[in-house]
C-alpha cells in the first residue's frame, strides 16, 4: 500500500531524529575513540540536554563536534515537535487511519459497483444499489458534497478526480462488477469510460450522457449503456400520459424497490452445471419456486417474450424471471450454482 503524503509528514522528524542520533554515535567514536555504549550515551544526553557530565574527557574537536550536536539538536527538536503536534491535532493522524481503513475496506470488495460523481444521478444509482444490499464506492471531487455522505456504505468514499486513473484503481475498479459514472460533463465521461474499459476488459459501463450524439461516442469508447436523463424524464412522463397503470406497474417491478414484486435476470454461467443446455421446461421455475418466466435473451441478443418451454438455455443466454422476493430466493437457491 502506498504511504500517504501525511504519514511523510509524520515520518520525516523521526527519521531526522534517529539520523542525528546515528551521526553522533559515529562521530564520538570517530573523533575520540569513545566505545559504542558511551559513545550512544554521550548522545542521547547531549541532544537531550540533560545537563550530565561528560562520560569521557573530551578533545577540542570533541568539544566542537558537540557544541554542533546541540545547535542541530535545538533545530531537530522544534521541527519535529512542530511537525508532529501539526500531525496529532490538525486531524492528519485520523486522516490518516482513515485512509488506511477506506483502503482495507476496498481491497475486500469484489464485483462492487464503483459510482463516479454523487450528484442527483449518482445519488440516485447509490440509493437504488444500497436496497439491494450490493457494496458500492463513491468517487467524488467535491468535499462538501461527500462530507454529507450518510449512506449505508459511507466509510466507502474516495475524494479525488474520477478521470484519473489512480483513483479508478484506488476504488478497486480492477475486481468491480460495473461502473457507473454520472459527471456533469460528456467529455468528463467519456475520459472515465476509455479509462475504466482498458483497466478492467470485462467491466460492465453505464455512463450518462447530456448532448445528443454523445451516446454514440461514449459506446464506441467502451460504454455499455448510455443513459440521457433529460430524453429518459420525458419519454417517462409522456408514457405515465398514455399508460399510466402500466408504467406504474413496471416501476414496481423494477430495481425502483426492494419490496414487493422483483424482475430478476439469471444468466447461463451462473446456472448449476446440471441445469445448463436444459430447456425451461427442464427447470420447473414455476412448480419449483412459483416465480414465472417472462423473458429470455438468446445468445445474438435478441429478446424473447414469454418464451416458449422448449427453449434452450445455451452460453451467453438469460432469463428475465418476475416474482416476490421469496420467490426469488429460492428460485437463486435452486438454479444458481
Amino acid at each position: 500500500m502506498k504511504l500517504s503524503k501525511e504519514y511523510f509528514r509524520f515520518l520525516i522528524p523521526v527519521f531526522l531524529l534517529l539520523l542525528l542520533i546515528v551521526v553522533g554515535t559515529v562521530g564520538y567514536i570517530l573523533i575520540d575513540n569513545f566505545s559504542w555504549l558511551n559513545a550512544f550515551y554521550m548522545t542521547i544526553i547531549t541532544i537531550g540536554t540533560v545537563g550530565y557530565g561528560e562520560v569521557e574527557r573530551l578533545s577540542d574537536g570533541g568539544k566542537l563536534f558537540t557544541t554542533f550536536l546541540i545547535i542541530t539538536s535545538f533545530v531537530t527538536f522544534a521541527y519535529a515537535i512542530s511537525s508532529i503536534t501539526k500531525f496529532l491535532i490538525e486531524g492528519e493522524l485520523n486522516l490518516f487511519f482513515k485512509n488506511r481503513r477506506l483502503n482495507t475496506a476496498i481491497d475486500k470488495l469484489n464485483d462492487h459497483v464503483v459510482i463516479c460523481g454523487y450528484g442527483r444521478n449518482g445519488k440516485q444509482a447509490a440509493h437504488v444499489l444500497k436496497k439491494h444490499n450490493k457494496r458500492f464506492v463513491v468517487i467524488e471531487n467535491d468535499e462538501k458534497i461527500t462530507t454529507e455522505i450518510n449512506h449505508k456504505f459511507s466509510d466507502l468514499i474516495v475524494k479525488g478526480d474520477a478521470t484519473q486513473d489512480d483513483l479508478l484503481i484506488k476504488a478497486g475498479i480492477l475486481r468491480a462488477k460495473a461502473l457507473i459514472t454520472t459527471l456533469p460533463t460528456d467529455a468528463a465521461n467519456l475520459f472515465i469510460v476509455l479509462s475504466a474499459r482498458s483497466l478492467n476488459p470485462n467491466l460492465t459501463i453505464i455512463s450518462r450522457a447530456s448532448d445528443d450524439g454523445s451516446d454514440t461516442k461514449l459506446k464506441i469508447a467502451g460504454a455499455n449503456n448510455v443513459i440521457m436523463p433529460d430524453k429518459v424524464g420525458g419519454a417517462h412522463m409522456a408514457s405515465l400520459v398514455m399508460k399510466p397503470d402500466v408504467m406504474e406497474f413496471l416501476d414496481h417491478i423494477t430495481a425502483q424497490s426492494s419490496n414487493g414484486i422483483n424482475l430478476e435476470e439469471i444468466s447461463f454461467d451462473s446456472l448449476s452445471d446440471t441445469l445448463k443446455n436444459k430447456t425451461l421446461k427442464d427447470l420447473e421455475i414455476r412448480n419449483k419456486s412459483g416465480a414465472n418466466i417472462i423473458g429470455f435473451k438468446t445468445d445474438s441478443g435478441n429478446y424473447v417474450v414469454n418464451p416458449s418451454a422448449d427453449t434452450e438455455i445455451i452460453p451467453q443466454s438469460k432469463i428475465f424471471v418476475l416474482g416476490s422476493p421469496d420467490q426469488i430466493k429460492k428460485l437463486k437457491e435452486i438454479l444458481i450454482d
